[in-house]
């Protein structure tokens, strides 16, 4: 059973499909710009979902074939971001989706075509794989519209990407092409024009039919690692191991390999 709800008049989607969550940004005649509506919902989307049990997956895309997200909707930032004291309020609505995105318990996925810019990136490197058409083109700009990166943005690139490349990034503000991406860490798989929809719903469905209760034991300790050490806890990850070990899903793991079949997860 499919349902679908839309978000921030329409610009928006969320798609469940069984155990898979779709988020599409929904705006293509702005390239799918993100309105401070579209950040808003986003959060509020990622930290319901993180609550269902049920999730396995969550991919995230881009209406239409020129864009995942290029960027923040400058159009309207004369009233939402006039000065430093909205700017603030408009930062702390990034920073909420951000940070729900990253937090979610289960694999997420940003399927990207065409032109994935500024917040837009910023939103697929809080995803944990990267999963890019050929034709897909990268790029951070502030520094082309004297923005402030805030010290958050820029730290959580320097973890992912390291140093050279965040500073290459934000100090040149320069497009890269799909396979640069991936030769700087940038997106995970690259695949061309023909195969990209056919390859991310192969991957998609890898991830379905695996232990999902593992997945979730993994993302956890990923999320720990994300963090300083200092900060880091390993508790709410050990009691997900624990519960690996106790549940039907393990059994019928042992099963299926005895069987030579596919096992049949469930979660519990």
């Amino acid at each position: 059973m499919t349902q679908t709800e839309t978000y921030a008049d329409g610009r928006l989607q969320l798609v469940r499909s069984g155990n898979v969550a779709a988020i599409t940004f929904n705006a293509p005649e702005k390239h799918n710009a993100m309105s401070l509506g579209m950040w808003q919902a986003l959060g509020d989307i990622c930290e319901t979902l993180s609550t269902d049990d049920s999730l396995r997956v969550l991919t995230l895309t881009g209406a239409g074939d020129r864009a995942f997200v290029a960027g923040a909707d400058i159009s309207e930032f004369g009233e939402t971001r006039s000065n430093a004291t909205s700017a603030a309020a408009y930062n702390a609505a990034v920073t909420h989706a951000d940070d729900m995105l990253e937090m979610l318990p289960v694999p997420t996925l940003a399927l990207i075509r065409g032109y994935c810019i500024g917040g837009g990136l910023g939103i697929a490197m809080r995803c944990d794989l990267r999963l890019a058409r050929d034709d897909a083109r990268f790029a951070i700009t502030p520094a082309k519209l004297s923005l402030g990166y805030g010290y958050d943005g820029v730290a959580q690139l320097h973890r992912r990407l390291g140093h050279a490349v965040t500073a290459d990034l934000l100090f040149s503000g320069r497009k890269l092409s799909a396979a640069d991406a991936q030769a700087k860490g940038i997106c995970d798989f690259v695949y061309p024009r023909e195969a990209f929809d056919a390859a991310c719903t192969e991957y998609v469905n890898t991830l379905v039919g695996n232990a999902p209760l593992t997945l979730r034991a993994v993302k956890s300790a990923l999320t720990e690692l994300a963090k300083p050490e200092a900060a880091r806890d390993r508790t709410a990850t050990g009691a997900l191991v624990r519960a690996c070990f106790d549940s039907a899903d393990y059994a019928e793991g042992q099963r299926a390999f005895a069987e030579k079949r596919a096992p049949q997860f469930k979660g519990r």
